[in-house]
């Protein structure tokens, strides 16, 4: 049996449709997934009712990922070597498409502000060394707590489709060994998070590894800490979606304004001698005078990725973002009209094409890359355009006033539920899903007791592994909330809402 294939469980029926794959049952699953439907009512950066033009949600961004992907997929299967191809660990556009599908499972209410608190309500609140992660939380989706009919818990989805999920394929601490962290160059995202121990990013929380080891298995020549090749192209894909749906969405909503963009580009192009003067103490008090923040991320990339940085690439990328979408585009207000919309359709159209078809197979890649790579010049460009989206809208100050109100809905959340379970005279009240959720969690914790305990760091009596249940169990269920479940939940629980009877969610 191809190994690529291996399902964590036997099944009794045939898991798929005559004539289909496995893989395309995979990609059923996911697409059929409560956890998939509640993306249409998750942020991407600001909610919907935050501006009055149309922005993307997580949905409509996995839709996107999904469709550049697997053009990227179909692609290198018709214009590239099939013997690479299958010595890189094979290349399916179904997998491509699953995973796309799949890979932002795990965000929780609000984006990554919620994922910021959430972090720290596990690690401070709980005592979870490893946190939260939503790429943790998108594979413990899929292998844990999304159900798939009467069976047991997951949707039991092939190893190809589990691996390739595997952005950050290391647990924050303890696997591989040695941990990332520790390489003398880590690869992107094992550099230390916020908590300044473990990796800043990974695809595993302890209680799940035995399932990230199980799906490796298939592919038992990929290198610790590496991506699949199809998780590769579901990456990059990420990467082309972000730089490009973003910046769309806030010009037409009126918030990316030309004067000051326009302002830091040519600010930086016409000064840059007196910018590689500054010493990083003059940077930093610089502030935001325009071309400072394109300084600051010339000199991020440089230090950052060696590997692929290049000076003049830089200064050409600059160049081409400012002319092509900077004058090209927001030079000219969006007012709604037909000729405004094929403006920005069109840059986001032929910019789809042009990075799509920059991408590569790369069989030696540096350690902070993949098995498939943009060329110099669309890596330098991508990395323009989502300092675009970085600096002039999510850095904004009103945007940072509505987040904190946010962090403090789901900071409520996570207490409350805490509360609430150690009400001994009422925690039989709590909500079911919740209860589902912390024993779950406990039972999995004492597996990894059993198994191994070296992964808790000695913390294996009773008390420390119910404590930890209970802790995953609100981040799963508080995690696993829309936008709006959260609002109202934290209003109900706060005694602010006269709505009492809902469809049976709790």
């Amino acid at each position: 049996m191809d190994p690529r294939l291996a399902r964590a469980r036997p099944e009794s029926e045939r898991p798929y449709a005559p004539g289909e794959s496995e893989f395309r049952t995979d990609l059923e699953r996911i697409r059929f997934a409560q956890s998939f439907s509640r993306l249409a009512e998750v942020t991407q950066v600001v909610t919907a009712g935050a501006t009055s033009g149309v922005v993307h949600n997580r949905l409509t961004h996995t839709i996107k990922v999904t469709a550049v992907a697997r053009a990227i997929a179909v692609r290198l299967l018709r214009t590239e070597d099939r013997e690479l191809i299958r010595n890189l660990g094979g290349l399916d556009h179904v997998v491509v498409q699953a995973a796309a599908n799949a890979h932002d499972l795990g965000h929780p209410p609000f984006g990554h502000l919620g994922e910021r608190v959430l972090d720290r309500l596990a690690r401070d609140r709980f005592g979870l060394s490893d946190g939260f992660e939503c790429n943790a939380q998108t594979f413990r989706i899929l292998t844990e707590l999304e159900v798939h009919g009467p069976g047991a818990e997951g949707l039991n989805l092939t190893a190809a489709v589990r691996a390739a999920v595997l952005k950050y394929p290391w647990a924050r601490s303890h696997h591989p060994d040695p941990h990332p962290t520790d390489w003398p160059e880590p690869p992107r995202g094992a550099g230390h998070g916020r908590a300044g121990t473990g990796a800043a990013k990974f695809s595993t929380y302890l209680i799940d590894l035995p399932e990230m080891l199980d799906a490796l298995r298939a592919f038992p020549d990929l290198p610790p800490g590496r991506q699949t090749l199809e998780c590769s192209v579901m990456d990059l894909a990420d990467d082309i979606a972000y730089s490009l749906h973003d910046v769309e969405d806030f010009h037409r909503s009126g918030v990316l304004q030309f004067s000051p963009v326009s302002g830091e580009f040519r600010s930086w192009e016409n000064e840059q001698v007196a910018f590689d003067a500054m010493d990083a103490r003059r940077l930093v008090e610089v502030g935001r005078q325009p071309g400072a923040g394109l300084e600051r991320l010339r000199r991020r990339l440089r230090t950052r990725d060696a590997w692929m940085f290049d000076e003049q690439t830089f200064a050409d990328a600059v160049a081409t973002v400012g002319d092509e979408f900077v004058d090209g585009v927001l030079a000219k207000p969006y007012d709604g009209s037909m000729i405004a919309d094929r403006a920005i359709s069109g840059f986001t159209s032929r910019w789809i094409d042009h990075l799509v078809t920059s991408v590569a197979p790369d069989p030696d890649p540096d350690v902070r890359s993949g098995f498939v790579a943009m060329t110099s010049r669309a890596w330098h460009e991508v990395s323009v355009l989502k300092f675009v989206n970085q600096y002039f809208i999510l850095e904004r100050p009103d945007l940072a006033m509505f987040q904190r109100g946010q962090e403090q809905t789901i900071e409520q959340l996570v207490v409350a539920f805490d509360q609430w379970l150690s009400d001994r005279t009422d925690a039989g009240r709590a909500p079911r899903r919740l209860v589902d959720l912390v024993n779950a969690a406990t039972f999995g914790y004492e597996r990894v007791a059993h198994t191994h305990p070296e992964w808790l760091d000695a913390r294996t009596n009773d008390a420390e592994l119910a404590r930890m249940g209970r802790g995953r169990g609100i981040i799963d269920f508080v995690s696993g909330l829309t936008d709006a479940q959260a609002v109202a939940f934290a209003a109900r629980l706060a005694g602010a809402t006269g709505l009492l009877w809902t469809n049976g969610a709790l």
